[in-house]
């Protein structure tokens, strides 16, 4: 397939105006394909030749004015468009297109537990021509009317409100104008959730499988909705601009949603069937805030090219968290974005495939997909978080205003908001922008504590990097019995690079620079303050504090700048403390996956795994009355996940509970049974038992990871073959067969499939495209295969054997991690 570059956008935006589309999906025609057919009303600026993008299953005619084309002219996806005159032209194009079951395009799904069918788009990027024929780039937007026939039982979703006709026939309102990517449809029996706000209808779906699921949340659902549709309404001048508000939980969906406007999909697994945590439900809370904020930030004002796919997903990763905190009870959302979120752009932008927040080269689509990472999202965020502390929040919002006001229903570009912002502030943002959005990597800010007149104290922030922060500085004394308790003296504001040296007057016992975690850097300690930290670190007073406190531990172990053991020390003897649950499922997670998992050699993963097992059976034992049952959830999940012994949660899976609760739910039976597959405490028998009461799509699921665990040569050959030597699993399948392969228990017996990753990797993203790509860089790398030969051979990889663009960037960051692994081992 042909990807669309930016000098061909370019040049088809200055020829075309797209007007409308009228487009007729047929869904009743059978379970492998649909039909399509659109009729696109269009201009051209003067004579020319262009091409119109589809990928269809076959292609049965099309007509330019009436007269036919030439169907064997298409060329993988373009079909060509030659000899235009200047002027009005109507293309017809009539086609049966392929479902998906990769997560790309028209995606069908058969639910095991009842056997009912679903389909959904996810059109993002260039995926839009496998449903209908398109000119297929953002700055070419237009309107869309579509006509959907399903089978008898099935709603049908779109952009706009949908009417059904009768006889299976559904129409969508048309749409303002949009860009291509963002049209959405989604079919079948759906369970709907219906109400009204402002005078809109806003919707809740699901699959009838999920109903009384989705029914217990929806009261919360429709609450943040509602609470987050108003306060966007406080911050943004421009009303919400589309018809209606649908939220779809779909199943086996590639990304955590995608802002439709209108239509917003979502993963179904935010539709909760197991117990959750707290901190887990504030996470799909964001989610919500965060693409409701794109119905301005991307799909009223879009993007011209995909350089600025930052400013859609940095602008909607910052206003989630910030209007979570405004509008909702989620008022520590920072500590989750900064455990969970900001690790992630730390990690990206220390490996060679890091890129700039807006970078000014991304020549064509393939490109252009490699950049939906953490720096986009969360290097982005915190950028626009500095940017707001830094100008203040008031001439931010006048700014975003402005842009919306300009831009509305159109297309901008990076120059474009920076106008906007720039016109609202006497500050030099277009200088700003340089220095944060075209820079590459991660500024290290350390200090520098010298004694100054009279008994006090100065302090100098030395930086390694080039971009200027705004930051707060913590200075905490000790206080309390034994001195574990720290009491914050003052924070202050400090701009780096300093003009002089800092009067901080006595010693104190912490200093914590980027205290509140205004900005984006890796932050070091003075000795004093890493001693007080070692000590003391669960007495400080604030959540977020701590967050960056354990964040910078990260980063030195990460840095080989501390042991990995010190991390695990630091764990055991401050988070029985730790109160807030995105921190302690940060920490654990942490210490589980890359200390023990990955930086600390085979003969030293025992200990750590029993430090682990002992520190959550603290946090089950501090949780026995019941007053956090979030924590406790959390302690079980992990002790299950370090368990090294079968003995206690195989009791606990014989019983159906943990003593004391909580009850086991399908998540956590499957959890269990995971785990002893890793040990061999489990056989097939008791996995087909266990899918026998869970023949749910998590249930497969469950079942899949479970039965590729097993350390068995010949269950270790079919899961291989399922993933490499077929193409029969969905993306989910997939994934999951992948995250129960490779296990450090078993490295021996998996040993030959090291090497063998490599080729058959690169062979299975060949034939199925980016969507597959992406999970077997992601859960299929032996990445506990911490050897300099695993390094050789992917190096290898990448230089000989022309990886497609997606799997030769996870191969890419793989094997820095890999390399980083290595380098904390020897250090």
């Amino acid at each position: 397939m042909s990807v669309l570059t930016r000098n061909e956008a370019q040049t088809r935006a200055q020829l075309l105006d797209v007007h409308r589309y009228t487009i007729a999906l047929d869904l009743t025609t059978g379970d492998e394909t649909f039909d399509s057919r659109t009729v696109i009303r269009f201009s051209a600026r003067t004579d020319a030749d262009t091409f119109v993008e589809l990928r269809p299953a076959e292609l049965r005619s099309a007509t330019l004015d009436g007269q036919p084309l030439d169907i064997t002219t298409l060329d993988g996806n373009r079909l060509p468009l030659t000899n235009l005159t200047a002027g009005e032209h109507e293309l017809h194009v009539d086609a049966a297109m392929r479902y998906s079951r990769t997560g790309e395009g028209m995606h069908r799904f058969t639910d095991p537990t009842d056997g009912e069918a679903y389909v959904y788009t996810q059109l993002f990027m260039e995926d839009v021509q496998r449903v209908f024929a398109a000119f297929d780039q953002p700055d070419l937007k237009s309107v869309f009317e579509l006509t959907v026939t399903a089978p008898d039982g099935w709603s049908v979703l779109s952009n706009g409100i949908t009417e059904d006709l009768g006889e299976g026939r559904w129409q969508a309102a048309a749409t303002p104008l949009i860009s291509t990517y963002l049209v959405a449809v989604a079919a079948g029996p759906w369970h709907s959730v219906r109400t009204e706000h402002r005078g809109l209808p806003f919707g809740l779906h699901c699959r009838r499988s999920l109903a009384p699921y989705l029914d217990a949340d929806a009261d919360e659902l429709f609450d943040i909705t509602r609470a987050c549709f108003d306060r966007y309404h406080e911050k943004f001048e421009e009303p919400y601009p589309f018809d209606s508000y649908d939220q779809a939980f779909v199943p086996e969906f590639n990304a955590g949603a995608m802002e439709n406007p209108g239509l917003v999909t979502f993963r179904d697994e935010f539709v909760y069937r197991s117990a959750v945590t707290d901190t887990e439900r504030q996470v799909r809370a964001m989610v919500v805030a965060h693409e409701m904020a794109h119905m301005w930030f991307g799909d009223l004002v879009t993007l011209k090219w995909w350089d600025d796919i930052w400013l859609n997903e940095s602008f909607a990763e910052y206003m989630g968290y910030q209007t979570l905190i405004e509008a909702t009870r989620f008022t520590d959302t920072w500590v989750d974005f900064g455990v969970a979120r900001k690790s992630w752009g730390y990690d990206a932008d220390q490996r060679p495939s890091t890129h700039p927040v807006a970078p000014e080269a991304v020549d064509d689509t393939a490109s252009a997909l490699l950049n939906f990472d953490g720096i986009s999202y969360a290097k982005g965020a915190s950028a626009l978080r500095q940017l707001v502390a830094w100008l203040g929040e008031k001439d931010f919002l006048a700014g975003i205003n402005t842009h919306f006001a300009r831009h509305r229903f159109g297309n901008a570009t990076l120059a474009d908001f920076i106008d906007s912002l720039a016109g609202a502030t006497e500050r030099d943002v277009h200088a700003w922008a340089d220095t944060w959005l075209r820079t590459t990597g991660v500024d290290t800010l350390t200090p520098r504590i010298a004694a100054g007149p009279e008994g006090g104290h100065t302090l100098t922030v030395e930086r390694a990097g080039s971009r200027p922060h705004r930051i707060a500085v913590g200075l905490y004394d000790l206080d309390g019995p034994g001195g574990r308790r720290l009491v914050l003296r003052e924070r202050l504001d400090v701009d780096v690079p300093q003009s002089a040296p800092l009067p901080i007057g006595k010693r104190p016992a912490l200093l914590l620079l980027n205290d509140g975690d205004l900005t984006y850097a890796k932050v070091r300690f003075d000795e004093q303050s890493f001693d007080t930290v070692r000590t003391s670190l669960s007495g400080l007073p604030d959540a977020l504090t701590r967050a960056v406190v354990w964040n910078a531990l990260r980063d030195a172990v990460r840095d080989g700048e501390l042991p990995p053991a010190a991390y695990l020390d630091a764990a055991r003897a401050h988070l029985p403390y730790e109160t807030d649950l995105a921190l302690v499922q940060g920490v654990l997670a942490f210490a589980a996956t890359h200390v023990a998992g990955r930086y600390l050699g085979a003969e030293d993963r025992p200990a750590a795994l029993a430090t682990l097992t002992s520190l959550c059976r603290d946090l089950i034992r501090r949780t026995e009355d019941g007053d956090n049952p979030g924590l406790r959830l959390i302690a079980v999940r992990h002790f299950i996940d370090v368990a090294a012994h079968p003995d206690t949660i195989a009791a606990w899976l014989t019983d159906g509970t943990v003593p004391g609760g909580p009850e086991l739910d399908p998540e956590l039976r499957w959890r269990i049974l995971g785990r002893l597959a890793v040990l061999g405490a489990t056989d097939e028998a008791a996995i087909a038992a266990e899918l026998a009461q869970d023949p749910s799509a998590t249930g497969q699921e469950g079942a899949a990871r479970c039965r590729a665990a097993l350390p068995d040569p010949e269950t270790k050959r079919r899961a291989w073959d399922s993933m490499f030597a077929s193409d029969d699993l969905s993306n989910y399948l997939f994934t999951a067969t992948a995250q129960g392969f490779w296990q450090p228990e078993q490295a021996e017996l998996v040993r030959e499939y090291v090497a063998r990753y490599y080729d058959d990797a690169v062979a299975v993203a060949a034939r199925r495209g980016p969507a597959i790509a992406d999970a077997a860089g992601r859960y299929a790398f032996p990445a506990h295969a911490v050897a300099p030969e695993t390094l050789r051979l992917g190096e290898r990889t990448l230089q000989d054997a022309d990886p497609i663009p997606a799997l030769r960037r996870k191969l890419v960051d793989q094997l820095d991690d890999l390399a980083r692994a290595l380098r904390v081992r020897e250090a």
